[in-house]
């Protein structure tokens, strides 16, 4: 179970705060909904939910394969829209190092879809009719 405790203070131009056992974030409403700004605001949160699942996920499978990763870096964005509903892609970016053969690659190639079902978070995005996008890269260096 995961707990989060919020207070806000003020009206639509307010800002609250969020924490949980591991985690405090100031939150507000996006100036383009005529809040302040001053704080992460739903989306972020969403997809910061959704990319820390997904790389936690990556990152213990490639781990288990024990892979000769040297860098892990992964960009995310979420789009939301009434006519595509949720849409998310991670981009993430695999370093092998020099070592690393065409087998290993592949491995990591696999990991990025089996990653992408493992997730709990983006299975329930998935629930929701959210599409979930992996554009996976990996380098030997």
């Amino acid at each position: 179970m995961a707990e989060i405790k919020m207070v806000w203070n003020g009206n639509t131009k307010g800002n609250g705060k969020i924490q949980g056992e591991n985690l405090t974030t100031d939150i507000a409403i996006p100036q383009s909904l005529g809040g302040s700004g001053e704080g992460a605001d739903p989306k972020e949160l969403l997809i910061a939910s959704a990319a820390t699942c997904y790389a936690t996920t990556l990152v213990y499978m490639l781990e288990t394969k024990e892979l000769p990763v040297t860098d892990f870096t992964m960009d995310s964005e979420v789009n939301v829209s009434k006519e595509d509903g949720i849409k998310i892609i991670h981009q993430p970016h695999i370093v092998l190092s020099s070592e690393a053969t065409e087998k290993q690659r592949e491995a990591v190639d696999r990991a990025f879809m089996s990653a992408d079902k493992s997730c709990a978070v983006g299975n329930m995005l998935k629930k929701a009719d959210a599409q979930i996008t992996i554009e996976g890269k990996v380098t030997v260096k």
